[in-house]
């Protein structure tokens, strides 16, 4: 606002700028829209002419879209499985339940690794290999959501264009939602999705924060730790808990003047893991090498997944490992069903403040508030489950 408006406003009180109040000294100017009929159930309009709104789907049509191969509709369907709507559970269900029959046939390969270690990039590289070897990839980039404001950037997909103009290839970025380990809680749900669409191969990217990556791991098939060197990784690497779940271990930015640094990383790791880490049935896990700028090494990655597959296969890994998951995946969605019902329970919203204000003034400890708020839900959830 300039100085002779400024003054203008407050003579005559009015200190807040208003956007009609833009004149042509200023960049900025509000357009007057098109005026719309009344009647004319509109969502815009483009050279005078009314565009309708999309009309709604059914669950039918979104199954028979997504067996063919649309991508429209499974981008569709994926929104509303994301939702976080009571009218789209049920249709999401309905939806899951009529392409069940047709997935659980891609490999599900779950790549983590701290940030800066290249995820997107081998990603990048690996699903454009893939995909010109015949291949349909799926990529299920996941970005942390802010804890303020809840949104992303879901920028994954700008970041890996030569992928995204692959046509066999599908980019779905989603926001990690504040859960641990950066997957979201549908993420499941997506995969069978895209695996009913036709994907052969579905790769999952986590946050990489370095937290609660177990999750990542009762989700996938196959699970991939990218490391780098001279990033403090070589620490990284000797935590036991990411060793013991890694079925890999990939050194990426192998190349130029650090490709000596990545070999001498490699044999690091394959010392850490011949102490920390028992082969599994009909594998063993070790540590490789790739560029993501080269491509050396992408190709060798793939053969190893490949390998892996068939190795578990043969054991009866591969089959026990997705019964696992189905499993894990019940409880984890009961224990989402008792939040949510938790949270949209009045009562129980007025007696948690109550508790927590009284921690706050000191009346009672962390503990004991603690063990009255689960008496609290005990009671009231109980008694409403009782009356219904």
């Amino acid at each position: 606002m300039g100085t002779e408006s400024l003054s203008a406003a407050k003579r005559t009180g009015r200190l807040e700028w208003q956007p009609e109040d833009a004149g042509s000294e200023y960049a900025c100017s509000v357009m007057p829209g098109v005026p719309l009929s009344p009647d004319c159930n509109v969502q815009a309009q483009r050279g005078g002419q009314a565009l309708p709104l999309r009309s709604a789907l059914t669950a039918e049509d979104y199954a028979n879209g997504i067996i063919a191969g649309d991508r429209v509709t499974l981008s569709r369907a994926i929104t509303v499985i994301e939702s976080n709507a009571p009218k789209h559970f049920e249709l999401g269900q309905e939806i899951i339940q009529r392409i069940l029959p047709y997935s659980g046939g891609a490999m599900r390969v779950g790549v983590t690794g701290v940030p800066g270690a290249g995820k997107s990039t081998f990603i990048e590289a690996f699903g454009t290999y893939l995909t010109k070897n015949g291949h349909k990839v799926a990529v299920l980039a996941v970005d942390p959501s802010s804890s303020l404001t809840r949104g992303s950037i879901l920028g994954d997909k700008t970041r890996m264009e030569n992928l995204a103009r692959q046509k066999n290839a599908f980019i779905r970025p989603s926001p990690s939602g504040g859960s641990l380990g950066g997957v979201t809680r549908k993420s499941r749900e997506t995969m069978l999705l895209c695996e009913a669409a036709g994907y052969d191969t579905i790769l999952v990217e986590t946050v990489g924060v370095g937290q609660s990556e177990t999750m990542v791991r009762q989700m996938v098939d196959y699970f991939l730790v990218i490391v780098i060197t001279g990033a403090g990784d070589e620490l990284q690497g000797i935590k036991k808990g990411i060793i013991e779940l890694a079925d890999s271990i990939l050194v990426n930015k192998a190349d130029g003047d650090n490709k000596m640094k990545a070999l001498m990383a490699r044999a690091d790791y394959e010392q850490i893991l011949h102490y920390l880490r028992q082969p599994t049935e009909g594998w063993k896990t070790k540590a490789y090498t790739c560029s993501s700028i080269t491509g050396e090494g992408i190709p060798e990655m793939w053969s190893v997944i490949e390998d892996f597959r068939e190795n578990v296969t043969k054991s009866g890994i591969f089959i026990k490992r997705r019964k696992e998951q189905t499993i894990e995946w019940v409880r984890a969605m009961a224990g989402e069903y008792l939040q949510n019902r938790i949270a949209r329970c009045a009562e129980l919203t007025k007696c948690r403040e109550e508790i927590e204000r009284r921690v706050i003034e000191g009346a009672i400890t962390p503990t004991s508030a603690a063990k009255a708020l689960t008496a609290s839900m005990e009671r009231l959830l109980f008694t409403n489950a009782r009356e219904t």
